[in-house]
């Protein structure tokens, strides 16, 4: 066994493999660029090796810096984690020529698989189901809208050597190829360093199900069940669970059977992901296809954890080692359910525009890790586990993924799994940025998600206009409305301490008039209940003026001490002018409160009407203008494509809200845009 490793990595899953190697009794190694330097997994790693600044392409995806590293702390072998270089067939050469062990698959494995064009191949020869499509060289725009017409729409353009979402494009029409295609050969060059594309059918209601592969050196293959990543968004995941409510236990052998048998084909060993197309459609299940294999340690691996038991990052480096399997596919069995939700820093409330910048509060529902690395269980604390690589006060950067961290539960049922979810997603305190959390929230609690009936395309299907928030039940108002009658009252009372100048002691007042969504709601503070529009609400809070977090238990009535409550709610609270913004269950609720007596004149106010913006384009996110796409007196009309914008790592086409001619441009291609800023102008 190895005595010293170094992960090749940053963030959470920097951290993630730190934690199985100490608990192994392996020294850990860490590499960090300019940016990283006040990360929790430096501070974690036994030593820690600085390379370079903060651009990935100048740091974590320079080998010789890695292997240089590598010879400084005299680190045995590599765990390359995920992204970055771990499936760089160069990197496992270079390595393997210095005498490092990689913690991975075979060399040969990487350069099969990571080739999309090449690997379909194969696939198809290992008898494995694949889409039908082109899988050659494509020479330009036109041969694509040719290759398109004879698959039949709607068809994906794809990078051959993509992953994580991005370099793809769904193209309906001969249109959108003309559109997207030099914009996926321009993702898959940026990203991957390889322009190719090939093109592929777009399987209709498809679900996306992935087996997870674990071989070791002796020709031991077994695999390990599967997880639905159907819930997506721009063809990144955002919800993943395991196992499947779709998959039959006949489905979940044929798909492993056929993995094992491409896995076999190409000399694999160490963890590894084949990821299949099922359509949704078949009622038998039968109709899957392989869509690629990752060669690498997955994002949502912790969910395959959950239900086998099976230390993943462990069996990696067990198996790197030359120790064989210490169980057979009869012992992979399944126990329970597990869900992970991928915490992002983006604004499910603005179109989902990346967010960057510090995290003023950073609080999750349970400790992720410890300098120790012990914090987080397999199953985490009460089945909630957060593998974070954040912390309170640090920078979610521009150069790196935005992902804040991954939150997982387990419970025996699905139902529970996902109720855990939601308690667990009121309870997650995240300030400074925006973040997705009441999406996630929205999306546990959707029935459609709760009866299993999931597609890639859920998202847009279900928020067609985007997300304003989860819908919102009667009892949940009428907590709100409890909840800041006494909130109200609290901070009246420490108002009058505090003041000191009253001629005499002074009650703070306890009849309220709450205004939420539109609503007026009339809230008493008696002296043993609070009723909303005269109905008692029974609740059990602590508050203390300036919290900006409550737990709050809802009760049948107050009369029985030692019932239980009906339900629980974890709110968010950010004070506004007129009262409170709080946000709970997957929803923002902004709450004007005012004494009863005042609440009579506020139907006075005069309501300040927003600018009209709609005439100027205006950079919704930071970026770098990629490209303009009109000039100044060109017309443009409603959905045209006025100008490019890559924001990590992704390309935002912007369009014409409403037609107009061009009367000013602000912008050059090439400029680096702050969020907000104006592009141009119409008239």
């Amino acid at each position: 066994m190895f005595s010293k490793i170094l992960i090749a990595n940053r963030g959470e899953i920097a951290c993630r493999v730190i934690k199985t190697a100490r608990r192994m009794g392996i020294a850990t190694v860490a590499v960090y660029s300019d940016a990283d330097a006040r990360s929790p997994f430096v501070r974690m790693a036994d030593e820690a090796v600085h390379i370079g600044p903060a651009p990935a392409a100048e740091s974590y995806l320079v080998a010789d810096k890695i292997i240089a590293a590598c010879k400084q702390t005299g680190a045995e072998a590599v765990h390359p984690g995920y992204g970055f270089l771990s499936e760089r067939t160069s990197f496992a050469e270079a390595l393997a020529k210095e005498n490092i062990a990689f913690i991975g698959p075979p060399v040969n494995a990487i350069a099969a698989m990571g080739d999309k064009i090449e690997s379909k191949k194969l696939a198809k020869e290992a008898g494995v189901n694949v889409v039908p499509g082109f899988v050659g060289e494509i020479e330009d725009t036109e041969h694509a809208v040719r290759i398109a017409d004879e698959i039949g729409y709607p068809v994906m353009m794809k990078a051959s050597a993509g992953g994580g979402g991005k370099g793809m494009r769904l193209a309906y029409t001969e249109t959108d190829v003309r559109e997207g295609f030099e914009a996926t050969k321009r993702e898959g060059l940026n990203s991957f360093g390889d322009d190719r594309v090939f093109i592929e059918k777009f399987i209709l209601n498809p679900r996306h199900i992935e087996i997870q592969i674990l071989g070791d050196q002796h020709g031991n293959i077994v695999y390990l069940n599967e997880r639905e990543c159907s819930i997506q968004r721009r063809h990144q995941k955002v919800v993943e669970e395991a196992p499947s409510p779709f998959v039959t236990p006949k489905m979940r052998k044929a798909m492993g059977e056929q993995c094992v048998a491409l896995a076999r084909a190409v000399g694999y060993y160490s963890a590894g992901t084949v990821e299949l197309i099922v359509s949704g459609a078949d009622p038998t299940g039968e109709s899957f296809y392989f869509l690629e294999m990752n060669t690498r340690l997955q994002v949502e691996h912790p969910v395959t954890e959950m239900i086998t038991g099976v230390d993943l990052v462990e069996q990696m480096i067990r198996v790197a080692a030359g120790e064989k399997l210490p169980f057979t596919q009869a012992d992979i069995g399944i126990d329970g359910w597990a869900i992970e939700n991928r915490v992002y820093a983006e604004d499910p409330y603005r179109g989902f525009l990346p967010s960057t910048g510090r995290l003023v509060t950073y609080r999750p529902p349970v400790e992720g890790w410890t300098d120790d690395g012990e914090a987080n269980g397999r199953r985490g604390v009460d089945g909630v586990r957060v593998d974070d690589g954040v912390y309170e006060g640090g920078e979610v950067s521009m150069f790196y993924d935005p992902m804040i961290a991954k939150l997982v539960t387990w419970a025996p049922t699905r139902d529970e799994a996902a109720d855990l979810q939601v308690a667990a997603l009121d309870a997650f305190e995240i300030e400074g940025l925006g973040h997705n959390v009441d999406f996630l929230s929205a999306i546990m609690q959707h029935p459609r998600f709760r009866s299993g009936d999931l597609t890639t395309g859920f998202i847009a299907e279900e928020y067609p206009d985007g997300f304003e928030g989860a819908a919102t039940d009667n009892r949940t108002i009428g907590v709100l409305c409890a909840v800041a009658g006494a909130i109200a009252t609290a901070d009246a009372d420490r108002a009058r301490r505090i003041e000191g100048q009253l001629n005499g002691p002074q009650a703070a007042p306890g009849d309220w008039q709450v205004r939420i969504g539109g609503a007026d709601h009339d809230v008493a503070l008696e002296e043993d209940a609070i009723t909303v529009d005269g109905e008692p609400v029974a609740i059990a809070m602590e508050y203390t003026p300036g919290d900006r977090f409550v737990s709050v238990e809802l009760y049948e009535s107050n009369d029985d001490d030692d019932a239980d409550p009906l339900d629980t709610y974890g709110i968010q609270l950010v004070p506004t002018r007129a009262g409170y913004r709080m946000t709970t269950r997957g929803a923002k609720h902004e709450l004007r409160i005012l004494p009863a007596h005042v609440a009579q004149y506020a139907r006075h106010m005069i309501e300040k009407v927003p600018p009209d913006l709609s005439k100027f384009l205006i950079c919704p996110m930071p970026g770098l203008l990629v490209s303009l796409h009109v000039s100044e007196g060109d017309e443009v009309q409603p959905g045209q494509p006025l100008a490019t914008v890559e924001a990590m790592k992704m390309e935002n086409i912007l369009r014409a809200e409403k037609a107009g001619t061009v009367k000013t441009v602000n912008a050059a291609q090439g400029d680096s845009l702050a969020v907000d800023e104006v592009i141009l102008e119409l008239e």
